[in-house]
Formats: C-alpha cells, structure tokens, sequence
C-alpha cells in the first residue's frame, strides 16, 4: 500500500477527492428547491386606422424588451428589491445549511452578494421562442416560488415604468402647445369677427367681387347708351329731347360707376380694396392657426396612442412552480461528471510520469 502511495500519488489523491465528493454530494450537500417560470413580454398593438377594443387586446413582443427585463432581473436593483421585501441574506445564511452552499455572512458587501445569487438565480432568454425561462434555487420551497413571483411583478413595474417616463414627457409637451395652438385659433377667429363687425362686412372679398361686377354692368349700359347717343347724333340735333334724356342717363351712370370705383379704391384709409386685403390676412392667419391646431390634437392622439403601446404586460405561459421535492444538487450525476473528470485528469498524469520516467531510463 505504502509502495501504491509512493509510486502512484495521482491516483492516491484521485480517489481522495473523488470519497470526498461522494461524500459531499451523498451526504452534506443541503436540499435546494428549484421554482420556474416561462414568461413572454407583450405590449398592445394599436392601430390608427382601426380604434377599437380588438387593437389594444391584440399585441406584439420584441426580442429587445425581452433582453432588457433580463438584464434588470439580473441587476443589483433588483437583488435590493428582492431583500427589501423578502430579506434573502437572511434565508442564504441560515446556519443548517452546508458551509460550501451558505452565504457566508448576512452583512457580506452588495457585490458578493449579488455574485453569490447569481448562482440561484438564472434567466435565460430562449431566442427561438422569444421566451424568457426563470429558475431559482433556495432553501425553502415557499421562498423560492416567492423570488419568482417577486421577479415577475417587479420586472413587469420596472418596464413600464421606462417606458412610460418618456412617454408622459412627451404627451404633457405636446398637450402644452396644444394649449398655444388652441389659443391662438381663438385670438384669430375673435379678430377677424371684430374686423367683420366693425366694417359691418360678412366677406370683404365678395363684396369687392359683387361691386366688380356692378361696375362691369355699368359700364356696358354706358357704352351702350354712348353708341345709341352717337347714332342718334348723325341725324338729330343736340337739344332734342332724345339726345338730352340720353346724355343725363350716361351722366348718371358715369357719376355711378364714379361712386362704385370709389368704393373700391378711395384715397382714404378705409378703402374697400385694402380693406378686402387686411381681411383676407386676417382669414389666412385663422386657416393657418386652425391647420396648425388640428396637427397638434393629431400629433396628441398619436403620442397618448405610443404611450399606451409602450404599457408591457408580462404574460406569463408557466406560473412560478410551488416545488414539492429538492432537484438540486443533482448529486449522482455531480458525482458521475467529478469521478470521470479526476480519472480524466489522472489518466494524463500517469501517462506523462511514463513519458518522463522512459526519458530518464
């Protein structure tokens, strides 16, 4: 036996380790519960064209949202959620449980700590079915489906709580120019009422148009009257009573059509022409101010749409499992994987101390 030892030390301490292994694993290791949970990370899909109860219930999932609850349930905020609320130093710590699986003290730093739990706590992210599957070990049954449930809850807290931050910040800014453009439409509408009443004029514009028109008339009833005079001229004398009633109707229109022109383009302030020019800037400045509101409220109703397709729901396709036996350690396959990874070992140091020794000889 002595020799065995002498000449074969690699395989004294293989077996040393493998008995301390078995023992380990067979007989010291503390019972862990493993809970699981499968979730998909779903927020609505609303469609513009087609608002109604079916768009906000139907939804979509993307890889990237997926990604990032992952990284926040890994995160030390979260391992600070986690021991406000359910105190895990304390249920790691506990003093039944073997010295190689307890944490070694409540009051370790938070790095050790949230080193120490990513043992117990695993979130992979199934990139084929666009799932993430949650697993957590602890001491306790009831604890760890607890850990699970307090992951789901606040992860789904954390999500919408990103998104809807930004969110918020832009419907309250374009709820406030919403506000501007509202009361600029009302300051436009009040002074081109203002500007109507106090020219007693409905439409500037069609009033110029309608006094186009009577000058047009007006003029064509002159040249007709000058031409009739004009005939009437070659063979009756200028005080015939049909040339004098003549020349007082053109008279009359002349000073008419006079009137009418004045209306239009006075020298004075108020002429009609600039006063159809101011209306129609007063009329433009209301149509642009009513476009530049109808934009906003669309823009607002787009936004408040966005903000609530940013709303994550975690759906949940397996609940957090209430353990009714330890799965972990697995103790005969650890204890399988150690003994063939020591012979391994082993094995190559028995065959470079052949190599070495046949050199020698």
């Amino acid at each position: 036996m002595k020799t065995f030892v002498k000449t074969q030390p690699h395989w004294v301490l293989a077996l040393i380790l493998i008995f301390g292994a078995a023992i380990y694993w067979g007989l010291i290791a503390t019972d862990r519960y493993v809970s699981r949970a499968h979730i998909v990370l779903e927020s609505p899909e609303v469609n513009m064209s087609s608002m109604n109860i079916s768009s906000l219930l139907s939804g979509t999932q993307g890889s990237g949202d997926l990604l990032l609850l992952r990284d926040h349930l890994l995160s030390v905020t979260m391992l600070r959620k986690l021991q406000q609320d359910l105190n895990l130093r304390e249920h790691y710590a506990q003093g039944f449980i073997d010295s190689w699986s307890r944490l070694e003290a409540e009051e370790v730093p938070i790095e050790v700590f949230h080193e120490y739990m990513l043992n117990y706590i695993s979130v992979e992210f199934d990139e084929y079915a666009s799932i993430l599957k949650i697993q957590v070990q602890a001491f306790d049954k009831a604890m760890a489906q607890d850990i699970v449930e307090a992951l789901l809850e606040e992860g789904e807290q954390h999500m919408n709580s990103m998104g809807q931050r930004l969110a918020q910040e832009q419907v309250d800014f374009i709820e406030e120019q919403a506000t501007v453009a509202e009361e600029r439409l009302f300051e436009a509408r009040d002074q081109m009422l203002q500007f109507q009443n106090e020219h007693g004029l409905v439409s500037p514009s069609q009033t110029v148009e309608a006094i186009f028109m009577t000058v047009s008339q007006l003029k064509a009833q002159l040249a007709s009257l000058e031409a009739r005079k004009k005939a009437l001229m070659s063979y009756q004398s200028e005080r015939s009573s049909e040339i004098i009633r003549l020349s007082s109707e053109i008279s009359s229109l002349e000073q008419q059509v006079e009137i009418e022109q004045a209306k239009m383009a006075r020298q004075s302030g108020d002429a009609l022409n600039e006063t159809s020019s101011r209306f129609e800037t007063l009329q433009l400045k209301a149509e642009f101010a009513l476009q530049l509101y109808t934009n906003t409220i669309t823009a607002l109703e787009s936004t408040r749409i966005e903000a609530a397709r940013k709303l994550k729901q975690v759906s949940v396709l397996e609940f957090p499992t209430l353990p009714e036996y330890s799965t972990r350690p697995d103790r005969l396959y650890n204890i399988v994987v150690f003994l063939l990874f020591t012979v391994f070992i082993a094995a190559i140091a028995h065959l470079a101390r052949a190599i070495i020794r046949d050199h020698k000889h």
